[in-house]
C-alpha cells in the first residue's frame, strides 16, 4: 500500500508550512445530495455495514468537496456489537440489552460483528488520494449508549457501583482499541476519539474515567490520535498532558488554547455559520485563516458536526475559502 502524505498528516505533526488543511465532522452526511439519495433507499444500519456503501459514503466528500482528509463513515455505537450487545438504529442508536451492575460482567469480546466495517475500509483505500481518519468513541460515551438511564445513568452508576463501572470501561477501552487497531491495519492514517459526553463529568472523574482510557486507545496504533470533546478548554491542563492534536468546539478560543500547549489544535468554525449568507461564510473563513496564520500545527475546519440541513452550497464555499492559497 502506497504511503500517503499530505499537509494533513504534516499538520499533526506540527510541520505544516503550506495553508492550513481541511476536512469537516459530519462531511459525509444529509448536507450532500448523492448520500440523501442513498438514505431513501437504505437504513443506516444497512449503511454502516455494507462495505461498498461504507466506502461510497467515505468518498463523497473527498469528490464533491475537495476536502483534505476523510473520515470513516461509520457511527460510534457499532462498538456494541464486539460487546456481544445487539444494535438497532432509529432516531439513533438503540442497544440492546441494556446494562446494568448486575449484568456487565457477561460482556465478551468479539471483533467479527465490525468485519464488514473493516473490509469497506480495504474497498475505500483503492480509491483514496488523501488521509483516512479512522475513529472511536470514548468509553464512558459509549457507556452513555450501552446502559439504563443514558448519560445520567452513567454518572449515578459511576457514584454508585464505581468498581463495576470501571470493569465496564475496561472492556469498551479493550475493544475500542483492538478495533482502531484493525482500522490503522486497514488503511487509516490517523484516529479521532469523540468523547461527546465526557464535558458532563467532575475533574476527578475525568481524571480517572477518561484519561487513562484515552492513553489505552492512543497506545493502541502507531499513527497520530485527535481528541474531540466538548467543552475541551474545561479539561485543558489534563488533555495537554496527552500525545495527540485536539479538537476544539465552537465555544472555545483557539488562541488561547494555542498560548497554553504545542499540540497540534483542530477546529473550530461555529456549526450554523453555514446557515449564514455566502458572504458572512467568506468572511468568517477567512478571519479563522488570518487568525491562525503561519501556524504549523493547525488544521481548519468546524468545532463540531456538520448539520444534516445546511445548504450544499455552503459547504462548497467554507471548504472552498479555508483552502484559499
Amino acid at each position: 500500500m502506497q504511503k500517503i502524505t499530505s499537509s494533513f498528516l504534516e499538520a499533526l505533526k506540527g510541520e505544516n508550512y503550506a495553508r492550513p488543511p481541511v476536512w469537516l465532522m459530519r462531511q459525509a452526511g444529509r448536507a450532500l445530495p448523492p448520500y440523501r439519495a442513498l438514505r431513501e433507499k437504505y437504513s443506516l444500519r444497512t449503511l454502516f455495514f455494507t462495505p461498498e456503501l461504507i466506502a461510497e459514503a467515505t468518498l463523497m466528500p473527498v469528490h464533491l468537496l475537495g476536502v483534505d482528509a476523510a473520515i470513516l463513515f461509520s457511527d460510534i455505537a457499532v462498538i456494541a456489537l464486539s460487546l456481544g450487545l445487539e444494535l438497532e438504529y432509529r432516531e439513533g442508536p438503540l442497544v440492546t440489552p441494556l446494562l446494568a451492575p448486575h449484568n456487565v460482567k457477561n460482556l465478551v469480546l468479539d471483533l467479527e460483528p465490525l468485519s464488514p466495517i473493516i473490509e469497506g475500509i480495504h474497498l475505500l483505500m483503492k480509491n483514496l488520494s488523501v488521509p483516512l481518519i479512522g475513529f472511536c468513541g470514548g468509553p464512558f460515551t459509549i457507556a452513555t449508549y450501552l446502559v439504563e438511564g443514558g448519560v445520567d445513568g452513567a454518572k449515578k452508576w459511576a457514584y454508585q457501583s464505581p468498581e463495576t463501572f470501571v470493569f465496564l470501561l475496561d472492556r469498551i477501552a479493550d475493544a475500542a482499541s483492538a478495533f482502531l487497531s484493525l482500522q490503522e491495519k486497514a488503511g487509516a492514517s490517523a484516529i479521532q476519539i469523540f468523547d461527546s459526553w465526557a464535558n458532563t463529568l467532575s475533574k476527578d472523574h475525568f481524571q480517572t474515567l477518561c484519561l487513562p482510557y484515552y492513553r489505552k486507545m492512543m497506545r493502541s496504533v502507531e499513527i497520530p490520535a485527535i481528541l474531540f470533546l466538548r467543552e475541551i478548554s474545561l479539561h485543558l491542563e489534563e488533555v495537554k498532558t496527552l500525545p495527540c492534536a485536539l479538537s476544539l468546539d465552537w465555544q472555545s478560543s483557539l488562541e488561547a488554547v494555542r498560548q497554553k500547549t504545542p499540540q497540534t489544535l483542530q477546529g473550530n468554525l461555529d456549526p450554523d455559520l453555514l446557515f449564514a449568507p455566502l458572504p458572512v461564510i467568506e468572511k468568517e473563513a477567512r478571519a479563522l485563516r488570518k487568525r491562525m496564520q503561519g501556524d504549523p500545527g493547525f488544521i481548519a475546519g468546524l468545532g463540531h458536526g456538520v448539520k444534516p440541513d445546511v445548504p450544499f452550497v455552503a459547504l462548497q464555499k467554507l471548504v472552498a475559502t479555508l483552502q484559499e492559497a
